[in-house]
Parts: C-alpha cells; sequence; structure tokens
C-alpha cells in the first residue's frame, strides 16, 4: 500500500478579525480560519489596538503584527500550527515590553 503526502491547498489572507478569544482569517478562496487566541501568546497578550494593526505579508501569504513582532503564516493557520515559540523567548519579550 502506498500513500502520498497531503498537500496544502494554496491561499491567501485577505481580512483578519478578532473576537476576545479567538483570531479568524478570511482567504481568497472563501474559507475563514477561526483559531484560538491562546495559540499565539502574543497575540493573546496584545491590546485591542495592537491586534487590529496587522499587515498582509508576501501577497497574503502571511500576516505581520508590527507592534508584536508576531508573524503567521496561512499554511501554518491550514495545517493547524500553533506558535513555536519558546517559554524562553516568550518570557524575554514579555520583560521587554513590561519595560517600556
Amino acid at each position: 500500500m502506498s500513500t502520498s503526502a497531503r498537500r496544502t491547498p494554496e491561499a491567501d489572507a485577505v481580512r483578519v478579525r478578532f473576537s476576545d478569544d479567538s483570531m479568524s482569517v478570511d482567504l481568497n478562496d472563501g474559507r475563514t480560519i477561526t483559531v484560538p487566541l491562546t495559540w499565539y501568546p502574543r497575540l493573546l497578550r496584545g491590546t485591542k489596538a495592537e491586534r487590529q494593526d496587522w499587515q498582509l505579508i508576501g501577497r497574503g501569504h502571511g500576516i505581520h503584527w508590527p507592534a508584536l513582532d508576531e508573524d503567521i503564516s496561512v499554511e501554518g493557520l491550514l495545517e493547524g500550527r500553533q506558535s513555536g515559540e519558546s517559554q524562553r523567548s516568550f518570557e524575554e519579550w514579555l520583560r521587554r515590553r513590561q519595560q517600556v
């Protein structure tokens, strides 16, 4: 029996929205991906204004939040990947953030 790798269909982000506990990303193919904010601690800790300040990168292949120094790829969202940031890195980010 042979198996083939499953390939995630390509799509690009066109819009990002937030609720109190989730992020929804609208794609150019009509789908919407909704994930819990707990998957992305920097977004979870960010203010509403910081979360709303997002930019599409790579023609919609990813999303960037300048104030939070966070980048998320559409491919990662489609594959269900949570933040890969280490706890140490996140704690250092929190420490720098508190100093500002």
